[in-house]
């Protein structure tokens, strides 16, 4: 029997599979379509079973996520060594140039791509137990599950600005 938790997880009219059945020799593009319109139709869960298509969607959402925590970690490094070394602008001019250029990558090439609103879903003792799992030809599909991703956004430009106006005062402070 199935938690609450899992019955929240999954609702099979809000998932949806992409097959690994190859009847034609443009089956990729076939998958990659079928991952499209999955993903513009916001379902909540996306299982991917081509493993060439899981593996390249699975590194798309890891590059937006490690964009993602290096604009959020150097931007507080930037903070940080901006307040306790302001002397020093070597310390803090790279992280919050570093800050920035994660933030500006991020906003240019995810911000805007449907599959920035999902995150792999890692938990196989979780999903073996879920019914669409009997089902499944592959043995290692990739999940999506869409999350809300606002607070991630709003918090990678919020840390970038904040660090950005704390080094720009520092610098003019120095050199003026």
């Amino acid at each position: 029997m199935m938690s609450t938790k899992d019955d929240k997880f999954f609702d099979p009219e809000d998932a949806h599979v992409i097959r690994e059945i190859y009847d034609s020799e443009n089956a990729h593009d076939v998958f990659a379509e079928e991952l499209e319109r999955a993903l513009d139709a916001a379902l909540r869960v996306i299982v991917i079973e081509p493993p060439r298509l899981g593996d390249e969607t699975a590194r798309w959402i890891a590059v937006g996520n490690c964009l993602h925590k290096t604009a959020v970690i150097s931007g507080l490094g930037a903070i940080a060594c901006g307040i306790t070394w302001p002397d020093f602008p070597f310390t803090y001019t790279p992280l919050v140039a570093t800050s920035f250029f994660c933030t500006s990558l991020y906003t240019v090439s995810w911000q805007f791509d449907p599959c920035v609103k999902y995150q792999v879903f890692n938990d196989s003792k979780r999903l073996s137990n879920l019914p669409l799992f009997s089902t499944l030809s592959s043995a290692s599909p990739v999940v999506l599950v869409r999350t809300d991703d606002t607070r991630r956004k709003i918090l990678h430009c919020s840390i970038t600005i904040a660090a950005s106006a704390i080094v720009a005062l520092k610098l003019y402070r120095l050199f003026n």
